[in-house]
């Protein structure tokens, strides 16, 4: 099946009971059994059920199986947001005196989160680019993990997730990948050599900005060394469901990051029109950076300056994006995502023009329905240090797009006369 037909009449699309098209939301907290033996089988995993949930629930079940159909792993774990999702996947095997490379270019809440984790005695060690020629000179024998966003928010960096899984592999460290701003629509990680992808499902999966959430799908390839890994040693048993086994007997359940089975339920019901909003925002992002592109090369032109005036626009597939010939092809020509950014010359303008959108909703989510925009610098990299927010791509005069399913032509007047306006 193609991925729209996949994502309604995919296998576990067709397992709801009594013929439901969409899963029953099971919004409960306990479930009850016939005898004490039958819930002690439950709890002690030898019986299929559910119990209690927080440690699972038909709705959230339901809803992980469909993720991990669509990425093609085997299992998922949600939880109950993006962030919970990143943080869980990496404590789930990794403990003090344990280092991780990270790309710079990360989600500012990521970058926080690595931050957190010092206390803890897990390092992180930063590259500009998740490259091969960046990465490979920081491998060492602490080196645990390699985690990355596959599209970079907001640098819009592009992974080349086969060459960086190759080089991981060679020296025995799974690859972990955020692929929540590319989504399974424009690629499947596992097919290019990645262990773990997490979702902030909240996003794009979800579509309508209703329910925060995330999550964790295993590709259950990885060989767990259990000397390098020795929390993975008692879970050898479980062969390629080894990792899963461990985060949800371990630190998942134990930490309490559960997906509410409503949210779960909303998820499902935006996941199914997830192909036909990533074909058109992607066209929407192209199509308004390539407009803006256009206005800042005649802003350069009329003005006598050299290329890089105070106008310009960052998005992966633009011809003047260093990263475009590896999104076409890593994306299979469907797109760069939907996710572009504009510079402007300073804070104060890039306020003007966000303020000037009549479409554009100030907000700080991403993956919505509706076009939002957000001044990163002030806002979800407020916590950051100067020279973390150069690593990252934030600048002052930065404005982060988040675009939606409006008509491109009507995106393209809005930012175009806001622009003109402010930026001269």
């Amino acid at each position: 099946m193609e991925f729209s037909t996949k994502l309604l009449h995919g296998k576990e699309a067709k397992e709801y009971q009594n013929g439901a098209t969409l899963p029953p939301i099971s919004q409960v907290s306990a479930f009850s059994y016939e005898s004490s033996e039958a819930l002690e089988k439950v709890f002690q995993n030898r019986a299929p059920g559910f119990a209690y949930t927080r440690i699972g629930n038909p709705t959230v079940d339901a809803f992980e199986r469909r993720i991990c159909e669509l990425e093609g792993g085997v299992s998922a774990v949600a939880c109950s947001s993006g962030m919970a999702a990143v943080t869980l996947s990496l404590l789930n095997i990794l403990q003090a005196g344990d280092e991780v490379i990270a790309g710079s270019g990360l989600f500012g809440g990521t970058i926080d989160l690595f931050g957190d984790l010092k206390s803890y005695g897990i390092t992180t060690r930063y590259v500009q680019h998740v490259s091969v020629q960046e990465i490979e000179p920081l491998i060492n024998e602490k080196t645990k993990v390699i985690f990355g966003e596959l599209i970079g928010n907001p640098a819009l960096d592009v992974m080349d997730v086969r060459s960086v899984a190759e080089l991981a592999h060679a020296n025995g460290i799974p690859l972990i990948v955020d692929a929540t701003t590319a989504t399974p629509y424009l690629i499947h990680p596992f097919e290019y050599g990645a262990d773990i992808v997490v979702h902030s499902s909240s996003k794009y999966i979800n579509g309508g900005g209703n329910s925060i959430s995330g999550i964790i799908v295993d590709g259950g390839k990885f060989k767990w060394d259990a000397e390098r890994y020795p929390g993975m040693k008692s879970y050898r048993s479980y062969g390629s469901l080894a990792y899963t086994a461990k985060l949800r007997n371990g630190i998942w359940r134990n930490m309490g990051a559960c997906l509410a089975p409503m949210n779960a339920f909303l998820n499902v019901v935006g996941l199914e029109t997830l192909g036909l909003r990533m074909e058109r925002i992607c066209a929407n992002a192209r199509a308004l950076a390539e407009e803006i592109a256009r206005l800042a090369r005649e802003q350069d032109e009329h003005s006598g300056r050299s290329k890089g005036g105070c106008l310009s626009v960052n998005y992966p597939t633009l011809n003047e994006s260093p990263y475009h010939v590896l999104a076409e092809n890593q994306f299979g020509g469907k797109g760069g995502g939907a996710i572009l950014t504009v510079r402007v010359g300073s804070k104060e303008k890039a306020y003007q023009v966000m303020d000037s959108l009549k479409y554009a909703k100030k907000a700080t989510n991403i993956g919505d329905v509706r076009t939002l925009v957000i001044h990163p610098a002030s806002t979800i990299y407020v916590h950051a240090s100067e020279e973390q927010r150069a690593a990252a791509g934030v600048y002052d005069d930065l404005i982060r797009v988040s675009v939606g399913i409006e008509d491109a032509k009507d995106l393209i007047e809005d930012f175009t006369n806001a622009i003109t306006m402010v930026v001269k």
